[in-house]
């Protein structure tokens, strides 16, 4: 019985863990949370359980809910700027990212909006734009009413203000321009990055106090540009780069031998980089360190 039970959990776990990762943008976090719900669904009663995925995507839910509220205290005291952990999603970790709209909606750009909502509004709007669910499942899934359900999600909807004029090149274009944006920043090459990046650019460090970053954001191209070129002069003699696909786009990752001590995503509009988030956080590199495969 305990074999049938864990079989059938296991082939939920990838949607459950694609909810729990887009809820708390910790890829540590849906973990834990998926493992929990494997408890839960272990010790409940089979005879109460109907629809195996349908319960499993409440507990889960309900799990995350309960994780955001203690979250947002933790990062209100978070060192320097919060950005959501990176995930590798060229190996299908996130599920089928075929259409821009996919990719999108794993986006750094768009984890850090969410950012924004209460618990219930992102537990919403995830399970709307990410899952498909229609209100009145919501509604079940949330134990609230149907009408309230409908106004957390046009709440949601208002607060998260999607991204405006990305025209995203094609993968191939996007790859191409990390890797010139790598050897431009290591060559200290500075018209080289300025072509690279929009004038309104902003550069976002994520360090949680561990390691050495800003603590601001940096903004603009000449501000960018300058600080790109004094990192490069101080730490990147001993890096190796890699691109990689992260959140469903290409990324820059950073490497210090078989250690991986930086992941770079890149926000694209007309074919420039309007906004870069550097998470270098050791604590928030563990699940995309192991997906490529590092110990």
């Amino acid at each position: 019985m305990t074999t049938a039970i864990a079989e059938e959990f296991e082939s939920h776990r990838p949607r459950l863990f694609g909810l729990a990762y887009r809820m708390l943008g910790s890829a540590d976090e849906a973990e834990d949370t998926v493992q929990d719900a494997y408890l839960r669904f272990s010790g409940a009663d089979r005879a109460q359980i109907e629809h195996p995925g349908a319960w499993l995507a409440k507990a889960v839910t309900n799990l995350c809910l309960n994780r955001l509220t203690s979250a947002r205290a933790r990062r209100e005291q978070y060192v320097g700027t919060w950005l959501p952990e990176p995930v590798v999603t060229s190996d299908g970790t996130l599920g089928p990212l075929e259409s821009v709209e996919q990719r999108d909606a794993v986006s750094m750009a768009l984890l850090v909006l969410l950012e924004r909502l209460t618990p219930a509004e992102r537990a919403v709007y995830v399970l709307r734009e990410a899952f498909g669910y229609g209100h009145r499942e919501i509604a079940e899934v949330l134990e609230l009413s149907d009408v309230n359900c409908r106004q957390l999600y046009r709440r949601a909807v208002q607060r998260v203000t999607a991204p405006q004029g990305r025209f995203e090149p094609a993968p191939e274009r996007q790859a191409e321009l990390v890797a010139s944006f790598i050897t431009a920043a290591r060559e200290g090459d500075l018209a080289g990055l300025e072509k690279l990046l929009a004038a309104d650019v902003t550069w976002w460090s994520d360090g949680g106090g561990k390691v050495s970053a800003a603590r601001r954001p940096v903004e603009g191209r000449e501000k960018v540009v300058r600080f790109l070129v004094g990192g490069a002069r101080k730490f990147t003699a001993d890096l190796d780069f890699t691109v990689a696909e992260v959140n469903g786009a290409s990324a820059l990752a950073a490497w210090a031998g078989d250690s991986l001590v930086g992941v770079v995503t890149f926000e694209l509009r007309y074919g420039l980089i309007t906004q870069a988030r550097a998470v270098m956080n050791p604590d928030k590199l563990d699940f995309v360190r192991r997906q490529l495969g590092q110990p």
